[in-house]
Parts: structure tokens; C-alpha cells; sequence
């Protein structure tokens, strides 16, 4: 896909309070809800940090989502009209886990895979 122009300042400062029960409830499928509550507390107090968004995919093992998938075509579409994307939520474990953002991470793939993505990012407690 062709690379554009894009300003990359299209994130928030902080995640929205919404992400965080919307990590929650993904990782409430992976791991027991005892340390499910542990990591979700521990992300919001982590400070936010930049990586790249081949090296999360790279980490996670995830694949990239297709670009025509309805998800990421609409985070494009935010960036491209200037609103503000929030920062991804990560979990360490012997792959990365993406607990919230995976979308996000897909689109600015498509825009730049070097473009930084802001993260807050915890160990399995």
C-alpha cells in the first residue's frame, strides 16, 4: 500500500477510560480474572512509551489485518480527517499481547509501519 503524507500526531495523550474495560474483558479470555484486574490497574498507572508499529505486530505475532477490513479502514479515516487515536495497551508474556488497540495498530501499519505508536505497557502480575 502506498505510503502518504500523514501528520503523526494523531494520538491522545492517554488512553480513554474506555479501553480499559475493553482490555479487561479481551483478556478475561486468556488469563484468570484475579490477575486480569492486577494488569488493567497496573496499565493505568504504567507511563505511556513509543514503539513502532512493525515491531508490536513483530512481538505480538500477529497477523496484519487486511486493509479493506471495516476497522481499520475507519481509524484510517480518523487519522486522515485529524481526530486523535488512543494509545495502545500491551501486556507482556512470552508474546506480546495486544489487550487493546490491535485495529489501531493495523491502520498506522498502512500508513507507515515505522510511524511510533504510543503504548502503555505491564507484565502478566
Amino acid at each position: 500500500m502506498e505510503q502518504m503524507n500523514i501528520d503523526t500526531n494523531v494520538w491522545l495523550k492517554n488512553p480513554r477510560e474506555s479501553n480499559y474495560p475493553a482490555a479487561a474483558d479481551y483478556l478475561d479470555l486468556l488469563l484468570p480474572r484475579n490477575k486480569v484486574q492486577k494488569i488493567v490497574a497496573a496499565l493505568k498507572k504504567e507511563r505511556t512509551v513509543k514503539k513502532k508499529a512493525k515491531d508490536i505486530l513483530r512481538a505480538s505475532g500477529l497477523p496484519l489485518l487486511p486493509a479493506d477490513n471495516i476497522h481499520v479502514q475507519e481509524n484510517i479515516q480518523k487519522v486522515k480527517s485529524g481526530k486523535k487515536l488512543s494509545p495502545v495497551l500491551l501486556v507482556r508474556s512470552p508474546k506480546l499481547i495486544v489487550a487493546d488497540g490491535y485495529h489501531r495498530v493495523c491502520s498506522i501499519y498502512y500508513l507507515s509501519e515505522d510511524l511510533e505508536i504510543p503504548c502503555r505497557i505491564t507484565d502478566i502480575r
